[in-house]
């Protein structure tokens, strides 16, 4: 595994990596809410839909949307940008 580049000299990249991080954290946040809607919707098929497991499963999946679009764009930009940098010799 290669160390991580020291991005301190640079503020754009310092920048790029701080939106690198954020954007990790909020996929792992958008996905396990999503997991958590699924757990709950089986839970709910198999036990009973009572109005605590519909909320639980509707809310868990606005809440992941809403973290993980976002951070989806997020991390593809950052990853586009890289890109472009490497390709550029910057």
């Amino acid at each position: 595994m290669t160390p991580s580049p020291d991005h301190s000299a640079d503020p754009v990249r310092a920048n790029r990596a701080r939106i690198a991080r954020l954007s990790s954290l909020g996929q792992r946040i958008g996905y396990a809410m999503f997991t958590v809607a699924v757990v709950a919707f089986f839970i709910g098929f198999f036990a009973g839909f009572t109005d605590t497991v519909t909320t639980l499963i509707v809310a868990m999946l606005i809440a992941g949307s809403i973290l993980l679009a976002p951070a989806i764009v997020a991390g593809y930009a950052v990853k586009a940008a890289e890109r472009e940098d490497r390709e550029n010799g910057i």
